[in-house]
């Protein structure tokens, strides 16, 4: 089955032979496709935004983006608008997460960075605006 996949995903993202013959080295790569095909049914990352104030690009309180366990946005899902800002910061979760799914374990069982915020400190530390997600992993979304 592993196989399949590591096919599928070469032909996908148009992987030379050498490339695909590289791609085994090590093992971890097969390991994290696998379980991710796996875990992309099942689960949808989900970043609320808890805190909101003067947003320029409009996000508020409840708001939700989301994305599949890959780290794309699922735009049909998500605001009009989303701040670049704002979204940079969901890297290194993201990351976490992939990390714990391809591992086998909880994917919102994570130490640190379950909250993100927007770079810019808000009107009283001379910026413009203040923005906090919360990052979860949920039943997938659709």
């Amino acid at each position: 089955m592993a196989d399949e996949i590591i096919k599928k995903y070469g032909e996908r993202v148009g992987y030379t032979v050498a490339e695909m013959e590289k791609f085994y080295e090590g093992g971890h790569r097969i390991r994290h496709l696998k379980r991710l095909v796996e875990s992309a049914p099942l689960y949808t990352i989900e970043a609320e935004v808890v805190r909101s104030r003067n947003c320029n690009s409009g996000h508020v309180e409840s708001q939700k983006i989301f994305l599949d366990v890959d780290g794309n946005l699922l735009t049909k899902l998500c605001p009009k608008k989303i701040c670049v800002y704002l979204a940079s910061q969901l890297v290194v979760p993201i990351a976490q997460i992939n990390e714990r799914l391809s591992e086998g374990h909880d994917p919102n069982d994570f130490h640190f960075i379950r909250y993100v915020r927007c770079p810019d400190v808000g009107v009283e530390c001379f910026g413009y605006g203040d923005v906090m997600l919360k990052v979860t992993v949920v039943p997938r979304v659709s």
